[in-house]
């Protein structure tokens, strides 16, 4: 996404300039998601941030989709509609999950 903003802009009939701030969110995502990860013990709190900062997301790649429905491309309105319901599906799932996210599965790497 961040190298090739230019071309995706063309493709997807988006501003370039977008596509560079959706790919910097799913990098900052990356980055809070693998911090979280990386933790043995995880503080309710975080995981509550993590479950609103996808849905928030989510709602986001929606309005996003309605406001360039009429200049975006069809690859475009599916891309921010499919990370739209990608990443809602991620909150469902941490949600729904919640506790079992407290702490490290035994079996997870170190």
């Amino acid at each position: 996404m961040l190298l090739f903003h230019d071309w995706l802009g063309v493709l997807h009939g988006l501003p370039p300039a977008l596509l560079l701030f959706i790919g910097a969110v799913n990098i900052l995502y990356a980055c809070y998601s693998f911090a979280l990860a990386a933790r043995a013990n995880r503080p309710p709190s975080m995981i509550v941030v993590l479950v609103a900062g996808n849905f928030t997301w989510a709602a986001a790649c929606l309005g996003l989709a309605l406001h360039f429905l009429s200049s975006a491309t069809a690859w475009g309105i599916a891309h921010l509609c499919g990370e739209a319901l990608f990443v809602a599906s991620l909150a469902t799932l941490e949600w729904r999950w919640r506790a079992d996210l407290l702490t490290r599965h035994p079996d997870a790497l170190a």
